[in-house]
């Protein structure tokens, strides 16, 4: 057993309430999931009403002194803040409060070092790490020695704590040049999609919404799927056959969570770009979550900066079966459907509007081509949908869907 496990943390939440309108409240709490999914305790939380955050020590010096009193009452051996800290205010907080001090990108990449299973995962995963520590590496060098396990501790950091700064520039260096071959393998497999004429759709929602429990009822993935963030982390492309032999591949992505730290968006571009070449966004959102739309507001921030707009967007209002408030209204979606994953409710509508969509701008053929036009079929099978094909004494009997730029070619 790894001694990690043996250790149960407990930490203390802290946060900065600014006049930005961002609810530190909310965005504790879900800090808090975010520690319980790491395998730590929340024993208590603390919120300071700033301007903004102190320049050398997150909050102010009045704080800090109910920060380490409440670390000593509660006997937790740790503090989490909400926000990114500098390599000052991490070095400083550390020295003042006597404890291990983390912020939330330290969290979410320590999760994702323990979801990370594929090795493209396990390279986006240390390479986001690596690039968070090098920056820390000066307010880290205190406590490069102390040993022990718990959060921010897994993964390249284990390894590589005892490294200066030219080590992980090479490490960096070596990792990029993986992930460009990585991202070649996608752009060659998604060329390889655009050959075949298969349309896609990109799962996308906010962590833990229920879009790799789609994706399983929908195809049979497979994927794991559990009622916490950041179950999955490696994206899942499936092929869904309709009931009117109409084929879509669906892909589920990376969930979104507000302030995904910038190390994650760009170590996981070649991730979360599979929504943006995809043909249709299917935006999975959890209807039962109190939070519901400013969830789906971030999720629409996220595909901005992803550059992953002016697509048609379906937007599943997922867990019907748990949600108690009134349907939730999404203004920017062409198409909205109430769901529920785990019961199957609506995923039969859902598959008959995925049917129309793809057939829009397709023209129904059914025809007996002679042998002598048999290059006509396979423009067919290039640039339309071949549904059927029968060889007959007449010819081949063949049903399809065609674009309406060859229809008269083929007809």
């Amino acid at each position: 057993m790894e001694y990690f496990k043996e250790i149960e943390e407990r930490v203390i939440l802290v946060g900065v309430q600014m006049n930005d309108g961002e609810d530190t409240e909310e965005s504790l709490e879900e800090l808090s999931e975010l520690a319980k999914t790491a395998g730590a305790q929340t024993v208590g939380t603390i919120i300071q009403n700033r301007e903004a955050v102190h320049p050398g020590t997150y909050i102010g010096k009045g704080k800090i002194e109910e920060v380490r009193s409440l670390v000593l009452a509660m006997d937790a051996n740790g503090v989490i803040c909400d926000d990114e800290l500098s390599p000052a205010q991490l070095n400083n907080l550390e020295r003042e409060l006597d404890c291990k001090v983390m912020d939330r990108t330290l969290l979410i990449l320590d999760i994702f070092a323990r979801r990370a299973v594929t090795s493209e995962g396990k390279i986006q995963v240390e390479l986001a790490q690596l690039r968070y520590r090098s920056a820390r590496l000066v307010g880290l060098r205190e406590s490069l020695s102390r040993l022990g396990g718990g959060i921010g501790t897994r993964g390249p950091g284990e390894k590589k704590l005892e490294t200066d700064r030219r080590l992980i520039r090479t490490r960096i260096s070596a990792l990029k040049e993986e992930l460009k071959q990585v991202e070649k393998h996608r752009e060659l497999i998604r060329g390889k999609r655009a050959k075949g004429n298969l349309k896609t759709a990109a799962i996308v929602g906010y962590t833990n919404a229920g879009k790799s429990t789609l994706l399983n009822v929908l195809t049979g993935a497979e994927v794991l799927s559990e009622d916490k963030l950041f179950a999955t982390l490696d994206p899942t492309t499936r092929l869904l056959e309709l009931s009117d032999g109409q084929q879509i591949l669906l892909t589920d992505t990376v969930g979104f969570i507000r302030k995904l730290p910038h190390h994650l968006v760009e170590a996981f571009k070649s991730t979360l770009e599979e929504a943006k070449y995809a043909d249709y966004i299917v935006h999975v959102v959890d209807s039962s979550n109190p939070q519901a739309e400013k969830q789906m507001h971030i999720v629409y921030e996220t595909l901005r900066e992803l550059g992953a707009v002016g697509k048609p967007v379906i937007t599943l209002f997922n867990k019907q079966d748990k949600a108690e408030t009134e349907q939730i209204r999404d203004l920017k979606a062409d198409h909205t459907l109430k769901i529920s994953a785990k019961t199957g409710e609506g995923l039969e509508e859902f598959k008959e509007l995925l049917g129309e969509l793809l057939s829009e701008g397709m023209i129904y053929v059914e025809r007996v081509f002679p042998y002598q036009e048999a290059g006509k079929i396979q423009l067919i099978r290039e640039r339309g949908q071949l549904l059927s094909e029968e060889y007959t004494e007449a010819g081949i009997a063949v049903t399809a869907r065609v674009p309406k730029e060859i229809y008269a070619y083929v007809i």
